[in-house]
C-alpha cells in the first residue's frame, strides 16, 4: 500500500529546512575558503595534539553520561546509559529530524524497563542543561571578544544568572504541584489554552519531577558542568595543535557558538553549519578561515568518530539493525 502523497510531502517538508540551512553552509564554505590553504593547514597540525583532544573528548563523555545517569536515578547501570548516549549521537550523524533522541528513549526503555516517557523527560532536562550553560558562555565570552573594558564584571554577571536560571528549574520542579494548580486556575475559562496548551505544560511540569531532589540536582548539573569544562579543553588543544595561540575563554566562546548554532536545522550530523559556526566564532577573533575551517573538521571528525564507533558497536550488540530502527522511530515520531 503507497504512502499518501500529502504525507510523503508533509515528511519532505520536515526535513527540507534542514537540508536546505546545510547546503547554503556548505555553499558559503565552498565560495569562501581558500581549499590548497585549508589543506595545507590540515596537513601542519601536529599529530602529538590529537591524543590529549581525543582523551579529553572521552572523559567529557564520562561526565555526561553520569549527569543523564543521575537525572535517570541511577535506574540504569552506567556501561547501559554509556552505549546508549553513543547510539543517539550516531543516529543523530544518520539519521534526519535528531531522532538520535527518541533513539535514546526508545533504546534505553527497551533495555532497562525503564518508562518511556521518564527516560525521554530526562532528556529534555539534559536539553535544557546544555542550553543554559551554552548561552552563559556565549554571553560570558562575547564581551571579551568585543574587548569591552567591563569584561569580567559582565561575565561574573552572566554567570550568575545562569545560575539563577538552573535555581529556578531546581524550585520549578520542587513545587510543580502548586505551580500546577495555578496554572489550571489560570486556564479553566479559556479552552484554547486549556486543550492545547495546558496537557503540553502538565507532562513538562511532570518531567521535572526527577530534579525535585537537591542531591540530585546538584550531582547532575556538577557533572554536565564538567562535560562542558573538558569540551573547552578539548577545543584548546584543538586551536594549539593548528598553531593558534588562544586564551582558554576563545574556546569557550566557540564553544558557545557552535552548541547554539548546530542547534539549528541541518542535515543529519550538522555538516556545514557545525563548521561555518566554528569558522565564524573563530574569525571574529581574527583567525584566518583556512586554518579555522582545519580546525573545525578535524573536531567535528573526532566527535562523529567517537560516537560512530562506539554507537556502532552497541547497535550490532543490541542486535540492532539501521532500516528497522528508523521505521520504529519514525512511528514514536
Amino acid at each position: 500500500m503507497s504512502t499518501p502523497r500529502h504525507l510523503r510531502w508533509g515528511g519532505i517538508g520536515r526535513w527540507l529546512p534542514g537540508l536546505v540551512i546545510s547546503s547554503m553552509a556548505i555553499a558559503l564554505l565552498i565560495r569562501l575558503a581558500n581549499w590548497q590553504e585549508v589543506g595545507e593547514a590540515l596537513a601542519a597540525i601536529d599529530l602529538i595534539w590529537l591524543l590529549p583532544a581525543l582523551f579529553f573528548y572521552l572523559v567529557g563523555l564520562n561526565f555526561r553520561t553520569l549527569s543523564w545517569m543521575t537525572l535517570l536515578q541511577k535506574k540504569a547501570r552506567y556501561g547501559r546509559v554509556f552505549l546508549t548516549l553513543n547510539q543517539g549521537y550516531l543516529l543523530n550523524n544518520i539519521f534526519p529530524f535528531r531522532l538520535g533522541e527518541l533513539g535514546r528513549m526508545v533504546l534505553l526503555a527497551q533495555a532497562t524497563g525503564i518508562s518511556a516517557f521518564f527516560v525521554l523527560s530526562t532528556i529534555v532536562i539534559e536539553r535544557a542543561y546544555d542550553l543554559a550553560i551554552a548561552a552563559g558562555l556565549l554571553l560570558a565570552t562575547i564581551p571579551f571578544a568585543l574587548e569591552l573594558e567591563s569584561a569580567q564584571s559582565i561575565a561574573r554577571i552572566v554567570f550568575g544568572l545562569v545560575g539563577v536560571g538552573l535555581l529556578a528549574l531546581f524550585m520549578l520542579a520542587r513545587y510543580r504541584s502548586w505551580v500546577k494548580a495555578r496554572l489550571e486556575s489560570v486556564t479553566v475559562d479559556k479552552i484554547i489554552l486549556r486543550e492545547k496548551v495546558f496537557p503540553r505544560l502538565m507532562a513538562m511540569l511532570d518531567g521535572l519531577a526527577v530534579l525535585a531532589q537537591p542531591s540530585l540536582f546538584l550531582s547532575s548539573v556538577s557533572y554536565m558542568l564538567c562535560n562542558w569544562l573538558f569540551g573547552v579543553i578539548e577545543i584548546h588543544i584543538l586551536l594549539n595543535s593548528a598553531g593558534i595561540q588562544a586564551p582558554y575563554w576563545w574556546s569557550g566562546f566557540v564553544l558557545g557558538v557552535v552548541s547554539l548554532g548546530i542547534a539549528l536545522p541541518s542535515a543529519p550530523a550538522g555538516i556545514g553549519v557545525y563548521e561555518v559556526a566554528m569558522v565564524g566564532a573563530l574569525s571574529l577573533l581574527g583567525v584566518p578561515a583556512s586554518p579555522a575551517l582545519a580546525v573545525a573538521i578535524v573536531a567535528h571528525l573526532i566527535h562523529i568518530g567517537i560516537t560512530g564507533a562506539i554507537g556502532a558497536y552497541a547497535l550490532f550488540r543490541d542486535g540492532e539493525t539501521l532500516p528497522g530502527l528508523y521505521q520504529r522511530l519514525r512511528g514514536a515520531r
